[in-house]
């Protein structure tokens, strides 16, 4: 139930009864129509944009449409008054029936309740997180893993057949060096004193990996040269830190559907396959790329080099996908990844990058267009830098990492659940600080609290009611009539929870997943402003002694809780009974 896709409904009936009766011309797109909150909410409870966007097309003054559209959209028994206002917008008011009945809806259909079918099913690849695997993630990669999730989730809760996707960078120079790193640790565990040059990785983490790797294989590779180690032990050395990353995700709740390894690409043909793709629509060629802007680097020269002509498909220069010695360039495996993603037939793709990726951005959708005809969208998030802090001063590094604060760490901080929540409160392409001692703050200034404590709140008016032997089934409060409950505070927390279904959708359109973290911030403080001026108003409390009364006040606490639970469970974090 979507109160305003229904009303939205109701302006286009009118729009079309206008055109019926020669009022309106009858070619108008009506696509760009929209019914939303107004800014000001004393202005109404709806407003539309109708008489705006058909003005011109429609060759009229938008006041004149407006006032059609009015006295059509006021005959409604949904409506209570359609007013004019400006130029030219229609403010709404609806019936609080609409509004007092929301309650039962949502008990009805339970966390379903905003499950939209905007998505169509279509088919979404997401992937995310895709640290390279040389070691625990970092904090970085923590905001990108719960940003992912959480858009996965919005996705499917869309409408979406969602994919999660994480792309092992398996087949570059760091694995290569990750298999160095371990074998300085498996020298180490048979007595050998070792030294870490610059490049390698010093972390302790490696310290376990070299001591497993001891007991497999005995003293086998000790003093031996790296021609004969090398690729059996960067083979051991990767699936252990995919090991590591697997259980670094579930710390978080994060399970990823599928794995792809880069690894898999090369000797199999698929670049090569992919690479032909692009050349038989004649985007392959050999040419010599202009200069970098700027100061030239000392090394550059002019060199013939095998190119993408990327420049077709949005790009600002054409991109090298093969080295004049005729080995791949790093961007030729992920145009393969990319056109593998496309022939799995995905309606859309979406890649979440760190900010360092930036540059990486137009080539990347290039490539997508090219292989895939424009058919094939592709997004790509950019996740901005995480800044820790706690007692006023930057968290420390990790001793276990070695250079770096782990995803580990941060939850072993603060839990999942405070990591989640708060890695969703700003965009993703804002910077974001993550204060530890704010995180666990007990106060209405600590979002996750607030939401959660909400929630517990309404946990607790329950168990009350249920000991005083109120039957508070939802069996029974979604069969309430609260046509009773008419105070400003009660409409107005009933018309908050009719936007959930419409957040959603906005959300999901945009990628943008902190949109939910940010609206439930919002219910939860009309959920405690309610509640508060029950200090006040005794006839606002939930908890009255007419049992009826009550169940009439705690169906519409009950349907807050509900639309929190499910909101949280988009972002991932899990909604508190009690707070402890």
């Amino acid at each position: 139930m979507n109160l305003f896709t229904d009303i939205r409904a109701l302006v286009l009936d009118a729009i079309e009864a206008l055109q019926s009766e020669g009022t309106l011309p009858g070619d108008l797109n009506t696509a760009p129509v929209t019914v939303e909150p107004p800014r000001d909410p004393l202005h109404g409870d709806m407003a539309t944009n109708a008489a705006m966007v058909l003005a011109k097309p429609a060759k009229m003054k938008p006041r004149d449409i407006a006032d059609a559209l009015a006295a059509k959209i006021g005959a409604d028994d949904r409506i209570t008054s359609a007013e004019v206002a400006g130029p030219g917008f229609l403010n709404l008011r609806l019936a609080p029936s609409l509004w007092q009945g929301l309650p039962a809806t949502i008990l009805q259909q339970g966390t379903d309740f905003g499950r939209s079918p905007m998505g169509q099913g279509a088919k979404v690849n997401v992937e995310y997180v895709s640290a390279n695997p040389t070691g625990p993630m970092h904090v970085g990669h923590t905001r990108g893993a719960v940003f992912g999730d959480a858009l996965a989730s919005l996705l499917d809760f869309a409408g979406y057949d969602v994919t999660r996707e994480y792309y092992i960078n398996d087949g570059g120079a760091q694995v290569d060096v990750l298999a160095r790193s371990v074998y300085l640790r498996y020298l180490e565990a048979h007595g050998h004193e070792v030294e870490f040059p610059d490049g390698t990785y010093p972390g302790e983490y490696l310290v376990a990996v070299g001591e497993r790797l001891k007991e497999k294989v005995g003293d086998a590779y000790v003093d031996q040269p790296e021609a004969v180690w090398l690729e059996e032990v960067r083979a051991y050395a990767t699936e252990a830190m995919m090991d590591l990353i697997r259980e670094d995700l579930a710390l978080l709740g994060v399970k990823m559907d599928h794995f792809f390894s880069e690894k898999s690409l090369y000797g199999t043909g698929k670049i090569e396959a992919a690479i032909d793709s692009l050349k038989s629509k004649g985007l392959i060629y050999r040419g010599t790329l202009e200069p970098p802007k700027g100061k030239l680097p000392e090394d550059w020269e002019p060199r013939e080099q095998t190119l993408f002509k990327s420049t077709e498909h949005g790009d600002d220069v054409d991109r090298p996908i093969m080295k004049s010695d005729g080995a791949w360039t790093y961007f030729a495996p992920d145009i393969a990844y990319h056109y593998d993603k496309v022939i799995r037939g995905y309606d859309q793709l979406i890649d979440v990058f760190g900010a360092d990726h930036g540059g990486y951005v137009k080539r990347m959708k290039a490539a997508v267009s090219a292989l895939s005809d424009g058919k094939t969208p592709l997004d790509i998030k950019l996740i901005q830098l995480v800044k820790l802090f706690k007692n006023g001063e930057p968290f420390k590094m990790s001793k276990r990492a070695g250079t770096f604060v782990t995803l580990r760490d941060v939850v072993e901080e603060v839990g999942p659940d405070v990591t989640r929540f708060v890695m969703l409160m700003r965009k993703n392409d804002a910077p974001l600080d993550f204060d530890f001692d704010k995180a666990i703050e007990q106060s209405k200034e600590n979002p996750v609290f607030y939401v959660q404590y909400a929630h517990a709140r309404i946990c607790s008016v329950l168990r009350k009611a249920d000991a005083a032997g109120v039957d508070v089934s939802d069996a029974t409060l979604k069969a309430q009539d609260l046509s009773s409950l008419d105070h400003a505070a009660e409409l107005g927390l009933m018309k908050k929870l009719g936007e959930w279904p419409r957040l959603v959708e906005i959300a999901a359109k945009g990628h943008e997943p902190h949109k939910v973290a940010i609206w439930l911030n919002e219910l939860a403080s009309d959920l405690h402003g309610l509640w508060n001026r029950g200090h006040d108003e005794p006839g606002l409390r939930f908890l009255q002694d007419d049992a009826q009364t009550s169940q009439r006040k705690i169906a519409l606490a009950r349907s807050v809780a509900v639309v929190i639970s499910a909101g949280l469970g988009i972002l991932g974090v899990t909604p508190m009974d009690e707070m402890r």
